[in-house]
């Protein structure tokens, strides 16, 4: 299938309601509005295929763009390949739900995550924090520096607060990961949220939202999730 007909099956696939939910979160024009339950069926057909995946990312379409994270080869991508797919990733369910994912599943993921966490840039900062925590909630314990992930949950107690809204939200989720997904850490993790508390989101034109960590941890806790770990990350 060439990226005219994926197109075409993408926007037939598309749904005026599923659209105006994207826009609320921040996706702009061009897009369809397609469910991501609804691309499997056409993922399954077209299979890997990373040379395609870049062309649909290119587009600037939001399902495009969604959908080229399905089909692509993680492993064949650079760093700078990563960097270039951020650039063009204007909002969070881009850097987080798409190139992250993506990442996750590349042998240098931790690599670029860390140069990302130490950019500075609110959306490059959120898709690195996320990054971990798609990689904390699959693969084995064993595959991360115990003082490293340490070293990052220190970080998210002296800086959360301060830090951009996505960045905020992203750390936050880490600290649920490595309290839920990562053993060694699970201690430590429920002593930082503890004392992180609270995380206040502000959102355009709403009321701000709270994020609490050590709440979450604690229901996991009660449904004897510890230790978690996901099957696959992409979907």
């Amino acid at each position: 299938m060439n990226v005219e007909m994926v197109m075409q099956e993408l926007e037939a696939l598309g749904k005026e309601r599923t659209k105006k939910m994207y826009i609320s979160n921040g996706a702009h024009e061009p897009l369809f509005g397609v469910a991501t339950g609804a691309m499997k069926p056409l993922a399954k057909k077209i299979k890997i295929n990373q040379p395609l995946a870049e062309e649909l990312y290119a587009t600037g379409n939001y399902d495009a763009m969604y959908f080229a994270g399905i089909i692509a080869d993680p492993i064949a991508m650079t760093a700078s390949d990563f960097d270039r797919w951020m650039d063009s990733a204007y909002f969070y369910m881009l850097s987080d739900y798409v190139v992250a994912v993506t990442l996750a599943e590349a042998d240098i993921a931790q690599e670029v995550a860390d140069k990302w966490i130490a950019s500075g840039e609110e959306l490059r900062m959120s898709a690195g924090w996320s990054c971990y925590c798609w990689l904390l909630g699959n693969r084995k314990d064993v595959e991360f520096s115990e003082s490293k992930i340490s070293d990052m949950l220190d970080m998210v107690k002296n800086t959360i607060h301060e830090s951009p809204e996505r960045t905020k939200s992203a750390m936050n989720n880490f600290l649920y990961t490595v309290g839920v997904s990562y053993l060694p850490l699970h201690e430590k993790a429920v002593e930082t949220a503890k004392a992180v508390g609270p995380v206040e989101i502000k959102r355009d034109k709403k009321k701000s939202g709270f994020l609490n960590a050590y709440e979450s941890i604690q229901k996991d806790v009660d449904k004897e999730r510890i230790g978690f770990k996901r099957k696959y990350v992409r979907c």
